[in-house]
């Protein structure tokens, strides 16, 4: 709960500032708008990247940097056990503490008073792992049989991953395979990351021996 709470609270925050700064002076997005009218269309667009996908904002009309920065928002998501898209707030939070930690030089992984057990960061890295590869995939896959940008590509791939909805406008224009691919991408996105969750939490784990422990150069 405390990771949701806190890490909504932050993404909303963080949002809405990033959709101010970056098209406050845009005339085609928030640069036509009363400066009080433009906070709440950001704030507004920071809420809808993470869970229903309505937009008061042509997208197309963004500057590049903003598209990558909802790529983030729309990858992250909202809260699990909903109907949201996404890896999920708590997915991304593990891996914060995971990173901090490391940072830190600590060893185990503390986040809010509790101790988090080495399943769950295993769990957290394989869901986000998979995602990546997903999304990366396809946008590649877009890139081969397009002229879009990479811009607009993945943005409506991620968009199509994370179950959101948005797009810049290109969706319609894609040829029938890139269309397959948006329409395979939303469904391994509503199923794909909370199947495989699932099924590592709910996965036997026993094993009745243990190689010899290994630690390779990282980084």
């Amino acid at each position: 709960v405390r990771l949701v709470l806190v890490g909504t609270a932050v993404l909303l925050t963080a949002g809405t500032v990033m959709y101010l700064l970056l098209e406050w002076a845009n005339p085609a997005t928030l640069g036509a708008l009363p400066p009080a009218e433009r906070v709440l269309a950001a704030f507004f667009q920071s809420v809808t990247t993470r869970t229903a996908g309505f937009n008061s904002l042509d997208y197309g009309q963004m500057h590049p940097v903003t598209l990558l920065a909802t790529d983030v928002l729309m990858f992250l998501g909202a809260g699990p056990a909903g109907t949201a898209g996404g890896i999920k707030i708590t997915t991304a939070g593990v891996l914060f503490f995971i990173v901090l930690t490391e940072i830190r030089g600590q060893g185990a992984v503390h986040a809010f008073g509790r101790r988090l057990s080495r399943s769950t960061h295993r769990e957290a890295i394989t869901v986000v792992l998979l995602s990546v590869l997903v999304v990366v995939t396809a946008t590649a896959m877009l890139m081969g049989m397009t002229a879009f940008t990479t811009d607009q590509l993945l943005f409506e791939a991620v968009s199509a991953f994370a179950t959101v909805g948005l797009s810049t406008g290109i969706t319609a224009q894609l040829p029938p395979a890139g269309q397959m691919i948006l329409m395979v991408l939303m469904l391994l996105g509503r199923v794909g990351p909370a199947t495989v969750a699932g099924s590592l939490a709910l996965t036997p784990r026993t094993r009745h021996f243990e190689y010899p422990k290994e630690r390779p150069l990282i980084g």
